[in-house]
């Protein structure tokens, strides 16, 4: 039995396959309101009709200055709940499960104002540089985490992902070379996950379903953290209440590491084993066969795919074929020979 094409249950949520839409920004909010539009509607739906099991929606600023451009998704205020609601109901129409990346984007927003950081160091040489947070503003981070989860359960989400990975807010605080701090939330590495932690604990208290954290497994960069460092990590992650990493790599510095097919998987397996925690992988995986032979080997719990649902949003019906999995397509879909 393929074991792509079968369930997972993670807390109280049933998935119909282990096929997860990774989360991917789009830029293409069109009135600088974080509002989701027609386009966002279409794009992650059309995926959900493709038996995808898991839609995860993309980077979703808890503040307006967390975003990454003027184009990202927010869930900072009310007013952006009834447009995600929509594009809820429609992914649950077509009996797959939803989830959401929280997101700050720390020293690598690209807006008008400054970017705020743990510390005031610029992400290269063509960045402004950072505000460093106040432990006050540190505390208004967490709390508009807690006050997002909220309006994501509101909206009828199933699945929060927190966003700790690619040089982005809460990745800064984790990492040596962005963080320089000398208080609380700097030097030793339990100080450094301090906020990532009260975060996690933040969303706990509003949020009883599945809990995802997405990190970089490691910064590519002299001085920075591999994978060794994020096994205690997401012990501590899994402790405060995270129920799944999903694990890339990368992005905190300008470095480019070497990418092959599966090239962050032994990322997630090294997690997985060392720290008890589920893991998803993601990187460079293209076919169904490549996606079940890292479930049969329990180097994964979940496949998470991103270019690949790019190009062909019914990737999972060929997959399917590959791995003798079975998959239901909507009916309107059925005359088609899935």
């Amino acid at each position: 039995m393929s074991k792509l094409f079968s369930t997972y249950k993670i807390k109280n949520l049933t998935l119909k396959n282990r096929l997860a839409m990774s989360p991917m920004c789009m830029y293409s909010v069109e009135t600088d309101d974080g509002v989701a539009n027609d386009f966002h509607f279409a794009h992650y739906v059309s995926r959900a009709a493709g038996q995808v099991g898991l839609i995860v929606l993309e980077a979703t600023a808890v503040q307006a200055v967390g975003r990454i451009s003027y184009g990202d998704l927010g869930l900072w205020n009310d007013e952006q709940i009834p447009a995600l609601k929509r594009i809820v109901d429609g992914v649950h129409y077509h009996e797959a499960a939803i989830g959401i990346q929280l997101a700050h984007a720390g020293r690598k927003a690209v807006l008008d104002v400054d970017p705020v950081a743990p510390s005031a160091v610029a992400f290269d040489d063509e960045s402004k540089k950072p505000h460093e947070l106040t432990a006050a503003e540190i505390e208004e981070v967490v709390a508009d985490f807690k006050k997002a989860a909220f309006r994501a359960k509101e909206a009828g989400f199933d699945v929060i992902e927190i966003h700790a990975a690619h040089g982005y807010l809460l990745h800064e605080f984790l990492s040596p070379i962005s963080n320089l701090r000398d208080d609380e939330y700097g030097g030793p590495a339990g100080n450094r996950y301090r906020v990532l932690g009260d975060v996690i604990k933040a969303v706990r208290e509003v949020w009883d379903g599945p809990l995802f954290v997405r990190i970089s497994a490691t910064d590519y960069a002299h001085g920075g953290l591999t994978v060794d460092d994020y096994i205690p990590f997401a012990k501590w992650m899994k402790a405060d209440g995270a129920d799944l990493l999903d694990v890339s790599s990368g992005a905190l510095v300008n470095t480019v590491p070497k990418v092959f097919p599966g090239y962050q998987v032994p990322f997630a397996e090294k997690i997985r084993t060392g720290a008890g925690i589920a893991t998803g992988a993601v990187g460079l995986i293209t076919t169904g066969v490549q996606a079940e032979e890292i479930l049969q080997n329990e180097r994964a719990d979940l496949i998470f795919l991103g270019r690949e649902l790019l190009r062909d949003p019914y990737w999972a019906r060929t997959a399917a074929k590959d791995v003798r999995g079975e998959v239901t397509p909507p009916e309107q879909y059925s005359r088609g020979g899935w």
